[in-house]
């Protein structure tokens, strides 16, 4: 596993302290996939309602708050494929 999944798992699992009601997986490009559900957050690649896809600076952006998870869907760095609900919710968790 990288470090970019390691330290994304933790700074997220940090955000999502309750877990995350439905299953989604960011796949971040390059360095791999990391799964948030019910039970919490865990690097994995598994199927999901909803796949985010991002390369690592839009990720990290999105993380640190540097970057809205919306916007990056608008511009066109953050892809989405699945349940867009989900999406909606994950992304004001993380907004």
């Amino acid at each position: 596993m990288s470090e970019m999944i390691d330290a994304a798992v933790k700074a997220l699992s940090a955000k999502l302290t309750g877990g995350f009601d439905g299953l989604a997986k960011f796949v971040i490009t390059g360095e791999g996939a990391i799964m948030l559900d019910a039970t919490g957050v865990r690097a994995g690649d598994d199927e999901a309602d909803v796949t985010l896809t991002a390369d690592a600076d839009v990720f990290r952006a999105i993380l640190e708050g540097d970057m809205n998870p919306t916007m990056a869907f608008m511009t066109g760095k953050l892809a989405v494929d699945g349940n867009m609900g989900l999406a909606m919710k994950l992304g004001s968790v993380l907004g």
